[in-house]
Formats: structure tokens, sequence, C-alpha cells
């Protein structure tokens, strides 16, 4: 059962008070906010044998264009519909639109998780 997403109240109004607190499984991590920069990783063990790649910085994108794909550089950022504040900061999150050497391309990846920008190009 998961409680982050839980309502506070029950359906007749009255409130739902949580039978626990989180365990610390279910403790979430600090976002990692991936700003344009010369690239820098860093990696962070997961739940099970895993391991996530996280990009802290980078200025590299894989940008598709119809059929094909482009490595190119990203300039800086345009649009951020999940904080306006993320375009002053320079901060790349999926949905992005990001200015590139190719042109303007909308973030497909989550960099914070995956450790790239995927994107592709916004006519």
């Amino acid at each position: 059962m998961k409680f982050q997403g839980r309502s506070k109240r029950k359906r007749t109004g009255g409130r739902l008070r949580p039978s626990r607190n989180k365990r610390r499984s279910e403790l979430g991590r600090e976002p990692t906010e991936t700003t344009v920069d010369e690239p820098r990783f860093q990696t962070v063990d997961v739940r099970g044998n895993g391991e996530k790649i996280r990009a802290l910085s980078t200025n590299v994108a894989q940008v598709a264009d119809g059929g094909d794909t482009v490595e190119a550089t990203i300039e800086n950022v345009v649009e951020n519909p999940a904080n306006p504040n993320y375009v002053r900061r320079n901060i790349v999150t999926k949905g992005a639109v990001i200015e590139t050497s190719e042109g303007r391309a909308r973030v497909t990846s989550r960099p914070g998780q995956d450790g790239q920008v995927n994107a592709v190009v916004v006519e």
C-alpha cells in the first residue's frame, strides 16, 4: 500500500490518521536538478541489485529529428512546464524545451534518473 498519495480525509469528510510512519524503504530522495554545464554524473544504489546514474549536469543531448538521431550540444533551457524558475536556473527535466545546436527540442528522458538527455525536435 502506498501512502504518499493517500487522501487525508474520508469520503464522509472525516479525518484519516496515518496508522504508522514511513519506513526507510518508502522514503524518497532529493530531486536531482540537472543543470546545463560540463557533464558530471553520480551513481546511486537503488533497491535490489541495481544502480541509477544521475546526471548532475550535462551539455549533450541525443536529438531525434524524424528518423535520424544526432548528438547535439545544449545551449540553454527555453521553457520548463515543471517549474518556471527552472528556466532561469537552466535546469533540465522531462518535458523541458531546450535550445540545441540542432534547434529547439523537447526533452523526453529523465536526466536525473537516466543520466542522459534524449529530445525530439520541436517545429
